[in-house]
């Protein structure tokens, strides 16, 4: 057997040419490319590592090693995060460290904690901080930010320097983006108010979105020139425009990826890792999402490295991305350079090539095949590619290497058996030469870096659903995070609220806060709400302590069946019990509250408690008001199935105590 096993390998990899075996130069005599900026994941954009933080240990710090540990899972280099802007940005709402034009709050949200357990794991991770969205202060009525630049810029350095003040966290990044467009205005004074407040290492990356206009304007521009020292495109497709290579900047691919985690997902990002240097000369990729840990039926459901959605149970999946990550952060580093001699294979696949400028060489090589490796977006040309034999020959300072270290991936999609970063034996060199047999759809790494190890932690506990009775009475007197375990918002904040001035059982609550629609570029709902629990759910009962705080205008619900969140959630249809501050109720069958089931009088006000619940089931609905009916066989046709959820008539200050649920 061991002979077998031996036989294998002597096929696979080979220091002797031999064969017809296409020859492919490695060296660096005519100089060498690009400094190599890293490997990143994005939390963000929205809320998607949500579920992360209400892990128990060890569970949450397994999860947290595998993403950032160096020589252990993905060893990221980078982790770039969403500055909160209380804005729905695509499965939820991230509180914003100023909710008011006088508010600060450093402490709001998982982001701090989050880019603190990376450096706790990687001292030398790369930090970015990026807006997608604002509070609606920054943009004084208008759902545009830049029309005061002055006043944008503030709002963004001071998360600068709340994370240096409050958590000693030295942020070397900043994006600039919008989705409509960037403002140049906008770009210059941000780096004029980075420098003002001692802040010159932060870099700017722009546009954060397309690599036009911003590359021409760039071009045209000096004074912009200066001020931009990364150009980063969304979701690039490996490509750069002519214009972005002529500006001499740093290109990124700022955002990528997006796609289920599946082996597919693992193909596209084993892909998109090379080519996007290959094809674009882009030196840093970063993965939209980091983990995916939001609730899977939002959209974009499971896109990151790994999944994480299940807090309740423990259970964790660490993905293909994970190890396909690995197989270059685990043998390289920031600040090492990329071979000129990089390309692809002449049957298909491509193959990159890094030094740290000491003697070591790592080289990556891919052959994944079209429909294994389909990113979400952009569409993917077709192309072929088949089994081949490739020779590499080191030439320069590398032609002296007798042996490398292998480590090999294998997709299997034809007995639906992957192996993900298995260590082979090192292959010995003969005259700085060593040939690889490559399958389609596999991953090698060949490395002077004797360091990797593919790390692995007990099983977690099985996969659960979400528990069928559930309640949360937010007593809670210091809280880590600002917000409710569980609770995804998808419109407006809900945080801990202490209300010391109430002496009775509401003391603790949980309150929506924001007041006034943020400057956005999804179209949230004119509601504020939070979903909880397990899609699945049909039959079940939810009930909730409500406090209006909006005299005349107020009204808050809770609602069953919830069907969407996310950047749908303006669509959202369940059904939706509502009190008023002007003493009547509703029931509606969508967020929007166009669709009545029925109405009447309830004597709500503001500033009482009130008491509701709401019990459905099949296709009738009835509700109760401090334990009385209110209502009852109200006909609900559809959705069949969704969320539980709470929420308020608009952007407006509510408070909620108590929640429970028991589903069937």
């Amino acid at each position: 057997m061991l002979r077998c096993v031996l036989c294998v390998f002597a096929l696979l990899l080979s220091a002797e040419p031999g064969g017809s075996a296409q020859i492919y130069p490695l060296g660096d005599e005519g100089g060498l490319g690009r400094q190599f900026d890293g490997i990143g994941g994005l939390s963000g954009g929205g809320a998607t590592s949500r579920l992360l933080v209400n892990y128990a240990e060890p569970y949450r710090s397994q999860i947290l090693d595998f993403l950032f540990k160096p020589n252990f899972g993905a060893s990221l280099h980078i982790l770039k995060v969403e500055i909160g802007g209380d804005a729905q940005t695509t499965d939820g709402t991230e509180p914003s460290h100023m909710h008011y034009e006088n508010d600060e709050n450093f402490f709001r949200g998982y982001e701090w904690w989050l880019m603190k357990e990376a450096k706790k794991r990687n001292p030398n991770i790369t930090l970015i901080g990026l807006p997608w969205a604002f509070p609606g202060w920054v943009g004084h009525g208008k759902n545009w930010p830049y029309d005061f630049p002055d006043i944008t810029a503030s709002y963004v350095v001071n998360w600068f320097l709340g994370a240096k003040r409050y958590h000693d966290l030295d942020i070397d990044y900043v994006g600039i983006w919008n989705e409509r467009n960037f403002d140049v205005k906008y770009i210059k004074l941000l780096r004029y108010t980075l420098d003002k407040f001692g802040l010159q290492r932060v870099r700017i990356v722009a546009s954060d979105n397309l690599w036009e206009p911003i590359a021409l304007s760039v071009l045209l521009d000096p004074e912009l020139s200066t001020a931009v020292d990364v150009l980063g495109a969304h979701y690039p497709g490996t490509k750069t425009s002519a214009e972005a290579l002529k500006t001499q900047k740093k290109l990124w691919s700022s955002e990528d990826y997006s796609t289920f985690n599946n082996e597919v997902g693992g193909g596209c990002w084993a892909r998109i890792l090379n080519q996007n240097y290959v094809n674009g000369n882009m030196t840093a990729t970063i993965s939209w999402n980091l983990v995916a840990s939001y609730y899977e039926d939002l959209p974009f459901g499971r896109d990151g490295l790994m999944t994480a959605e299940e807090p309740w149970s423990g259970n964790y999946v660490v993905e293909s991305p994970i190890w396909i990550t690995a197989h270059t952060t685990q043998f390289t580093q920031p600040g090492w350079t990329y071979l000129q001699t990089v390309g692809h294979l002449d049957q298909g696949g491509s193959y990159v090539a890094l030094t740290d400028g000491e003697g070591n060489l790592t080289v990556v090589i891919e052959t994944m095949t079209h429909d294994h490796s389909v990113c979400i977006r952009p569409p993917l040309p077709r192309f072929n590619v088949t089994a081949q034999k490739a020779t590499f020959q080191l030439k320069g300072s590398f032609a002296s290497i007798t042996e490398l270290q292998v480590w090999q991936s294998q997709f299997n999609f034809k007995t639906k058996q992957p192996t993900f970063f298995k260590k082979l034996p090192p292959i010995k060199l003969v005259n700085g030469s060593f040939s690889v047999s490559l399958a389609e759809d596999e991953v090698y790494t060949f490395t002077t870096i004797t360091t990797g190890t593919k790390g692995s932690f007990p099983d977690p506990p099985p996969s659960a659903r979400f528990p069928k009775a559930y309640k949360d009475d937010f007593d809670v007197r210091s809280p880590s995070f600002s917000e409710a375990p569980n609770f995804a918002d998808q419109t407006g904040v809900f945080e801990y609220y202490t209300n010391l001035s109430d002496p009775g059982p509401h003391v603790f609550t949980l309150r929506q806060v924001v007041t006034e629609r943020p400057v956005t570029w999804v179209a949230d709902a004119d509601q504020t709400v939070s979903v909880v629990g397990d899609f699945q759910w049909q039959n079940l009962t939810v009930t909730c302590d409500v406090f209006m705080e909006e005299v005349q205008t107020g009204g808050v619900f809770i609602a069953a069946r919830v069907d969407r969140g996310g950047q749908s959630v303006r669509n959202a249809k369940g059904v939706y019990f509502w009190v008023f501050a002007d003493g009547t109720y509703k029931v509606t069958n969508d967020i929007a509250g166009q669709t009545v089931l029925a109405e009447g009088l309830s004597g709500t006000r503001a500033y009482h408690w009130y008491t509701l619940s709401i019990t459905v089931t099949g296709h009738l609905a009835s509700g109760l008001l401090n334990g009385y009916p209110l209502w009852k066989n109200a006909v609900v046709l559809s959705p069949k199935n969704g969320w539980a959820a709470i929420g308020t008539k608009s952007f407006e200050l509510a408070q909620f105590d108590n929640f429970a649920v028991v589903a069937d």
